[in-house]
């Protein structure tokens, strides 16, 4: 298994991407970079060339080969597997990969649903819910989210440098975009300090900076 023609289908800002973009660093994985604007012109994803790389509409999107892996926790998943010569993002333990993918789902299946662009857009374009009131919906559920990560890695000896020992793993791919979130939102994460302690752990790695929504080649 070779990693010459892994291409991502990816936006600067998406914190999915992110997590993915995360994930390729940390295995050291080359990729092509295919920016997918969300917002220009009504929003790259639904013109009928990209619904037929992915029918959600929905990014990320890991091209390998002739292969096409939709969803952001199955893609990093995979590379993982696929890749498994490289470092690893999933503990070796069953019980520890348990808990690295309950953390994972905590942010990628709870707290990003609520607050990613087609709910925001669907709450103003078809509810009429004005700016105010969907940046105050989007606080109240990140901020009971990492309210509750917090909980779960200060009261865990699993918890180490990282999220699940002193390796990162992929539920660290998920939690430093959805701090990255939570800062354009306006919330203080000092309120979290495991959250916070971690993620300062993570960007001091190269894997986490170049992943960076700004560092990335379609950012303005």
């Amino acid at each position: 298994m070779t990693a010459e023609s892994l291409k991502l289908y990816t936006y600067w800002r998406s914190s999915a991407c992110y997590r993915v973009r995360i994930a390729l660093n940390l295995k050291g994985l080359a990729y092509e970079s295919v920016p997918i604007h969300l917002i220009t012109e009504g929003g790259e994803q639904h013109r009928e060339a990209f619904r037929e790389i992915n029918p959600q509409e929905l990014i990320p999107v890991l091209q390998h080969g002739e292969r096409v892996f939709r969803q952001s926790l199955a893609v990093i998943e995979y590379l993982d597997e696929a890749f498994d010569e490289f470092p690893r993002l999933m503990p070796a333990i069953a019980r520890d990969r348990a808990r690295c993918r309950a953390i994972a789902d905590m942010v990628a299946m709870d707290i990003h649903p609520l607050g990613n662009l087609r709910v925001q857009q669907y709450l103003e374009h078809t509810l009429g819910v004005d700016a105010t009131a969907r940046e105050d919906w989007t606080r109240h559920w990140i901020r009971l989210g990492l309210d509750a990560i917090e909980r779960v890695l200060a009261d865990s000896s699993s918890t180490g440098a990282f999220c699940e020992g002193d390796a990162p793993t992929m539920a660290d791919c998920c939690l430093v975009p959805q701090v990255y979130n939570a800062r354009r939102f306006g919330i203080d994460v000092s309120a979290f300090p495991t959250i916070a302690r971690i993620e300062a752990t993570c960007l001091a790695l190269d894997a986490f900076q170049d992943a960076r929504p700004e560092a990335q080649p379609d950012a303005p």
